[in-house]
This record gives structure tokens, sequence and C-alpha cells, in this order.
């Protein structure tokens, strides 16, 4: 079993580089799932210290903006879990609902900035 903290991300969309690599260098043990469902039950088994998740803004729901929310509502039961999340500078909009709703640890619009994404992952380490 890995002495490092779990660090989930959450692919559905992709389209920017493989960020494993950095992960590790950042001391934590990174799993990637690209399916939504599959990882709410992995974070439920894993309780991951870091979750990195994508804000894929989706009208046609009824009740929320996208499937961050539904992330988020499991995130909260988990206190030592926190969420950095990839979006789209043009759906800041409806990301911000987002945002003050749930505690978001870091937003990081496309393309992600590496070394933002390092900083934040230290920050999280440091309050380990």
């Amino acid at each position: 079993m890995s002495e490092q903290p779990f660090l989930i991300s959450i692919v559905e969309m992709g389209g920017y580089p493989d960020f494993s690599t950095l992960y590790r260098q950042a001391g934590f043990e990174p799993l990637t799932e690209r399916n939504m469902r599959k990882a709410l039950g992995l974070i439920k088994k894993k309780k991951p210290r870091v979750i990195v998740a994508e804000f894929n803004y989706q009208s046609d729901f009824r009740d929320r903006t996208s499937s961050l929310e539904t992330l988020m509502a499991v995130v909260q039961r988990l206190p030592d879990t926190r969420v950095i999340v990839f979006y789209e500078r043009e759906q800041a909009e409806p990301y911000q609902r987002v945002t003050s709703r749930f505690p978001i640890h870091a937003s990081l619009t496309f393309p992600v900035d590496e070394p933002a994404l390092k900083k934040a992952l230290a920050e999280i380490k440091e309050t380990a």
C-alpha cells in the first residue's frame, strides 16, 4: 500500500496533458477515472486528499450546471479532501454558481498553467 496520499483525476472531456508525473512529483499517488459515476465510487472507497476535475457546463441539466455539483455533494462529506477544477474561461459565469456554493481549493482555466497547478498541489501538501 502506498504511503503517499491519493489524488483522483477525473478526466471526462480531456484535451489537456496527462499530469500524472506532476502529481507524483508533488507527492501524491494519482488515480485516473474517465467516468463520473465510477469516480464517485472510487472517491468513497479511497478518500483522496486531492481531486482534480473538470467543469463541463451542461445547460440541459434541470437542477444543476454540471456533474461537478454531484461530485462536490460527495466531497462535502470528506473534510480532508481538496478539489482543483479546470474550466474554460468562457464558462466562468456558470462555474461561478458552483464556486459560490462549494469550497474549491483552486480554479485553473484552460490551457492549464503547470506552475499554478504545482503551487495549488504544494499548498495542499503543506496542510496535510
